[in-house]
């Protein structure tokens, strides 16, 4: 739990099914679209060699659609002469999605769009059907957990101190599409809320644990991370229950409002893409302590022991 300026990687794992991809060496701001694609239903196999009349090798050169196209029913997919023609045509309208060895064509009605937005400015390492890596540097912010989807917007924030809690009346619309920084708590209610004025995402010190099951479930908190990209987005950045923020956490993130930032929930890290020379030199948290029960967290005091209740952090992060 500290600030780090250096290069990072963020993978973005892609859904079965992408029908763009940005290329490797593609340079790419947060927020911008890096792949999409669609659910598919049942596929349907359409006979295409065969139909006309040509060996599977010769398919390629007789088709008229390429595979990952979207086609209506009847469009002509291969064809081979002109008085008497033969041609294979789509029964449905849907995606072809492949050609297999034998020269069939593999058509699937798209049931959903999807689309993945990088989570960092840089460059393009790895694009293929798993996943795209973008690596970039920033300023960077490890967390304990984060929920929802991917987050980019504006820092903005939303108490003015880093033991307040922060309260439903202070997100409305005018934090639409910005990442708004509690201080020691934010309770379900300040969540949906904050869902429903359309803000991007919230980052606190914690978030209790009553509030999140509210808001995600069960499965989704013990689990810890996201479940549905209709969900809201926070970022937990000490622990659950209360936990004021370190003032050498919260001063860059009071020096940092106004700069473009993004939730990275897979890591649980906020990225700012502020230069270097815009904060000096982070100090490092002091380790952080539960209080005896359990339902908070406080930077250990100067001079006091660590115990069992001392939650320890990986500092690279």
């Amino acid at each position: 739990m500290s600030w780090r300026h250096g290069t990072w990687s963020v993978e973005h794992p892609l859904p079965v099914g992408a029908a763009f991809r940005e290329h490797v060496g593609a340079t790419v701001r947060a927020g911008d679209v890096i792949a999409t694609g669609g659910l598919v239903g049942p596929v349907n196999v359409v006979e295409g060699a065969r139909r006309v009349g040509v060996s599977p090798p010769d398919l390629d050169r007789v088709g008229r659609v390429r595979p990952i196209a979207d086609v209506r029913r009847g469009t002509v997919l291969a064809r081979t002469g002109r008085r008497f023609a033969r041609a294979a045509v789509s029964p449905i309208d849907g995606r072809l999605l492949h050609v297999t060895a034998d020269g069939d064509y593999c058509i699937a009605p798209v049931t959903a769009d999807w689309s993945v937005r990088s989570a960092m400015d840089g460059v393009v390492l790895r694009s293929d059907a798993a996943a795209v890596t973008v690596e970039g540097e920033c300023w960077a912010l490890g967390g304990l957990a984060a929920y929802g989807p991917d987050a980019i917007g504006e820092l903005a924030l939303g108490v003015d101190a880093p033991d307040e809690a922060l309260a439903p009346v202070r997100v409305d619309v005018r934090s639409r599409g910005r990442i708004v920084v509690g201080g020691a708590r934010m309770a379900a209610e300040a969540v949906t809320r904050a869902h429903a004025c359309g803000v991007a995402g919230l980052v606190a010190g914690a978030a209790p644990a009553g509030g999140l099951r509210v808001v995600y479930g069960d499965d989704v908190v013990a689990a810890g991370g996201p479940s549905s990209l209709d969900q809201p987005t926070i970022l937990c950045v000490v622990g659950f229950g209360s936990g004021p923020l370190p003032a050498e956490v919260w001063e860059p993130l009071a020096s940092l409002a106004g700069e473009r930032a993004s939730i990275h929930t897979a890591s649980a890290r906020l990225f700012v893409f502020a230069p270097r020379d815009r904060l000096p030199e982070p100090r490092p948290a002091p380790p952080l302590v539960l209080s005896d029960d359990h339902s908070s967290v406080r930077p250990l005091a100067a001079g006091e022991e660590e115990g069992p209740n001392v939650l320890a952090f990986d500092a690279r992060r």
